[in-house]
């Protein structure tokens, strides 16, 4: 009987050994890392809110060949630390065959040497430029490049007849990248850089900062490259201090929440940003349309709040993400390639175009320049401009 219960016993095992990699094998894990809570969920939480609803559109229309999607958000708060903790336990523990974010560049740069060593794709919904120049061979993103943003805020500059600029930015991955950016373009451009501070992202007062740079009587816009608080703060303390020369801000700006924050300060202020902040006024023929309106009346029907450039960057990599598995199946190295092989796949940041030379797909022509007016998103300038290169049906 002993020896007949023992056998029973290793047959239970036996069976169970077979059926976990079943079960598993019945569904495509998606890891996600994004600043849900913390000071920088303006950007994560409406990526969080977005992959949710696409991975509950996907299921319900069957999965991605035939699996259901199985999607593990890990809630960083913005700290780099927890990020390279989260990205470890999602690649080691629970096996992801990819994941989207971090929501940050800092955390973004912490963890890309992770993605790299353990060969599993990465696709950020961070910004900086340095995420993926140089390009590193798993690791991805799809917020357009800080560099394209720098020369679209140069150009309206010049268009303004702006010559001489004041430069402020956050001691963040993030502002620090954009920094560099700014200061190295500037001279191609005919703009010259004459004042350039760097504030503590935590800070909760910049006038300070602004009397300084306002005393500098050649100073005649301010560029301004930060996430939140301070995108708000410096709209105020300029205002406070009776300085109207422009503000502009990176295209970090792109959430109607840091327009409220600002208030009336957020007035005019000028950005450049991908064209779901302005989906409404796209021509009908436009090739990115579509899919923005669907986004948008989606998102905002869920969860009764406003559609954001961040939210739509966790959009396009699950569609990044999604498109690539379901050509190569769920091996993370043929995922990697079928990323790179990407052509004008239609996103909310753009036409992703990818290629083993760029980890980005987009071109300058993905981004629109738009000012704060009355409160809202609007345009700036005349026309609202086509993708180059994109034939519009």
């Amino acid at each position: 009987m002993k020896y007949r219960s023992i056998k029973f016993i290793i047959a239970l095992l036996i069976a169970s050994l077979v059926f976990i990699p079943t079960a598993a094998a019945d569904t495509v894990k998606i890891g996600a890392i994004l600043a849900v809570t913390g000071p920088a969920s303006f950007l994560g939480g409406p990526e969080a809110r977005t992959l949710e609803m696409l991975v509950e559109q996907t299921n319900a229309a069957g999965g991605i060949n035939g699996k259901q999607v199985e999607l593990i958000i890990k809630d960083s708060g913005g700290n780099p630390e927890k990020a390279i903790s989260f990205a470890k336990q999602l690649i080691e523990e629970e096996q992801v065959v990819a994941v989207l974010g971090p929501s940050t560049s800092g955390e973004t740069m912490k963890i890309k040497k992770i993605f790299e060593q353990a060969q599993t794709p990465l696709i950020s919904c961070a910004a900086a430029e340095v995420i993926v120049n140089p390009v590193a061979q798993y690791v991805f993103k799809t917020p357009q490049k800080d560099s394209y943003a720098a020369q679209k805020i140069f150009q309206t500059m010049k268009d303004k007849g702006i010559s001489k600029i004041a430069v402020l930015a956050g001691n963040t991955g993030f502002g620090k990248a954009g920094k560099a950016q700014l200061l190295k373009i500037a001279p191609t451009m005919g703009i010259e850089v004459v004042e350039a501070e760097v504030y503590d992202k935590k800070s909760k007062d910049l006038s300070a900062v602004i009397a300084k740079i306002k005393a500098n009587k050649d100073v005649q816009a301010v560029v301004n490259w930060s996430i939140v608080p301070a995108q708000a703060i410096v709209a105020k303390n300029m205002r406070q201090a009776g300085w109207d020369v422009p503000l502009f801000q990176s295209h970090g700006f792109g959430n109607i929440k840091y327009v409220e924050a600002a208030g009336a300060a957020a007035e005019g202020i000028i950005f450049p940003a991908g064209r779901l902040l302005v989906a409404d006024m796209l021509p009908d023929g436009h090739p990115q349309k579509a899919l923005l309106t669907e986004y948008i009346q989606a998102y905002e029907g869920k969860y009764q709040e406003a559609a954001s450039t961040f939210g739509g960057h966790a959009y396009d990599a699950y569609i990044i993400a999604t498109a690539a598995i379901e050509k190569a199946g769920t091996d993370k190295a043929k995922i990697r390639d079928a990323i790179e092989q990407i052509k004008d796949l239609p996103g909310t940041g753009g036409i992703f175009s990818f290629s083993a030379e760029d980890h980005n797909g987009l071109d300058i022509d993905s981004f629109e320049m738009i000012t704060v007016k009355g409160g809202k998103f609007v345009p700036y300038g005349n026309a609202l401009a086509a993708p180059q290169n994109v034939k519009i049906q």
